[in-house]
């Protein structure tokens, strides 16, 4: 009374054409180009940029780490650098925290 009768597809009707499965397909294709472009090449550039600033440090720059310590690289050792944030204080840090470099001058004792 209350129920309509549910009638079944036939199913030559989803294989007469071969296309209808690329088809349903396509959005999920596209969403994943687009999340490509959007989300994981600019993450990939931006990780190629750091670890060329990061293979790039040298004795003497001053930098920042994700910490938010400023100072001065005194020492560079193959994993750790040794950073000077004040005069005779040294604090010895990854290389991959330092997260930029700053101009020369910067950093004020």
């Amino acid at each position: 009374m209350f129920i309509s009768n549910a009638f079944a597809q036939t199913a030559g009707a989803a294989s007469a054409d071969p296309t209808s499965g690329f088809l349903q397909m396509l959005p999920l294709v596209a969403v994943f180009v687009v999340m490509y472009f959007v989300m994981i090449r600019p993450q990939m550039k931006r990780q190629k940029e750091h670890k060329a600033m990061v293979e790039a440090l040298s004795k003497g720059d001053e930098v920042i780490t994700a910490g938010g310590m400023l100072g001065k690289v005194s020492k560079i050792g193959e994993q750790y650098l040794t950073v000077e944030i004040a005069s005779g204080v040294e604090i010895q840090v990854q290389r991959t925290s330092v997260v930029q470099v700053l101009p020369k001058g910067t950093v004020s004792k």
